[in-house]
């Protein structure tokens, strides 16, 4: 059961979608443009429901199938992100300083593509409801559409969605049980001391000495307070401070990330961050104020749903080509939300060479979005079949 010939057939009409979303990238949850036009190719499908307005700018179309059954969930990102495209494609992005650099427009034209399948065939049992979700990359977009009360209102059972990944084979599926994707906080340390003039530092209170003696400190915490088979990622990512070579300042500023896959190592590291700013601040005479940030949670896979999402990925591609293993990834997704709230899974479908995600030359694989929207429409098809 390979690529599905009807969607295959649709691999120029996915290109166009694709291509259009790429040339007008949207924010946040401020993907309105990138919305109506969603819901205008769902409308030409014939999809019964099209629900919007959700999380801001999000999407839900309904498609009813044969007869009774439940509900499953397909979801698709639709936002951008801040950055200046460099890709030389002759439909790159007409907005200066916003770009599609993850493949969301490939996401978004995945499910796109999907949507007009089953509309047309509705060769399932139930219900599917499909996603367009914004703001994955800046707000929580999926967070926010649980808290709405998005499963709920359309009885959704299961959830699944899809990621592309540079580097790696095109076609290639990869999934696995359990946590694939880390949680993602962030911290801010604030520190005053007492500026003055640099050559007369016995007179101030080095705001800059403490920074370092943070920074240096904090590294420990990987490296003595967490078992090492327990991966987890503390980096200092901006220090800012000083505005001159003859003064010593009164401030300095220091941010980073933290990711990890457990409550437990996750509370572990606020608990030793707090210490470790307090006491530092108390050995170099200054005020430290530490604000910790809890971004998205670990992206955990129900075992079963992972199972069957590859099963159903062996059906379109070689079973060679599919991955189903313990596979963790320090990167975040905000997917994690559906997946606390119902069963379900992450795949990622491999796009070949090129540039890498979050990268200013980046351009999501048009030949791979047959496949994945051919998985996509497997899944419903396989979870619920016609009675």
């Amino acid at each position: 059961m390979p690529v599905i010939n009807r969607i295959a057939g649709y691999a120029d009409e996915m290109k166009t979608w694709r291509r259009h979303l790429h040339a007008h990238p949207e924010l946040g949850f401020d993907c309105h443009e990138t919305a109506a036009y969603v819901v205008a190719r769902l409308k030409d499908f014939g999809v019964d429901e099209v629900h919007q307005g959700l999380a801001k700018t999000g999407v839900v179309a309904i498609v009813n199938g044969r007869g009774a059954g439940p509900t499953i969930g397909l979801r698709a990102d639709m936002d951008a992100l801040p950055i200046e495209e460099a890709s030389g494609r002759r439909y790159a992005s007409k907005t200066k300083g916003k770009m599609h650099a993850c493949g969301h427009d490939g996401h978004t034209t995945m499910l796109l593509g999907a949507a007009k399948y089953l509309a047309e065939t509705r060769n399932f049992a139930g219900r599917v409801a499909l996603i367009f979700q914004p703001a994955e990359e800046l707000g929580g977009g999926a967070g926010v559409m649980v808290r709405e009360g998005v499963l709920d209102r359309f009885e959704i059972a299961q959830v699944y969605a899809v990621h592309n990944a540079p580097g790696f084979p095109a076609g290639l599926f990869m999934t696995g049980p359990g946590p694939v994707l880390a949680s993602d906080d962030t911290f801010h340390i604030r520190i005053r001391g007492q500026g003055g003039h640099a050559a007369n530092p016995q007179e101030t209170r080095d705001p800059i000495m403490a920074a370092v003696g943070i920074a240096q400190a904090l590294q420990t915490i990987v490296s003595r307070n967490h078992y090492a088979r327990d991966e987890m990622v503390l980096s200092i990512t901006q220090i800012h401070a000083g505005s001159a070579d003859n003064v010593i300042p009164e401030t300095a500023y220091i941010n980073g990330t933290v990711r990890s896959f457990t409550p437990e190592v996750r509370a572990m590291a606020e608990r030793r961050m707090k210490e470790i700013v307090k006491g530092q601040a108390v050995a170099f005479g200054v005020k430290a104020k530490l604000d910790y940030e809890h971004g998205y949670p670990p992206t955990v896979n129900d075992p079963e749903k992972a199972a069957f999402a590859a099963e159903v990925a062996r059906g379109i591609v070689a079973p060679e080509q599919v991955i189903h293993e313990e596979n963790r990834e320090m990167g975040a997704e905000d997917f994690a939300y559906m997946l606390e709230a119902r069963p379900g899974a992450y795949m990622v479908i491999g796009q070949g060479e090129g540039d890498g995600l979050h990268q200013p030359g980046y351009d999501f694989n048009d030949e791979i979005a047959p496949i994945g929207a051919s998985y996509f429409v497997r899944l419903v098809e396989t979870a619920q079949p016609v009675a």
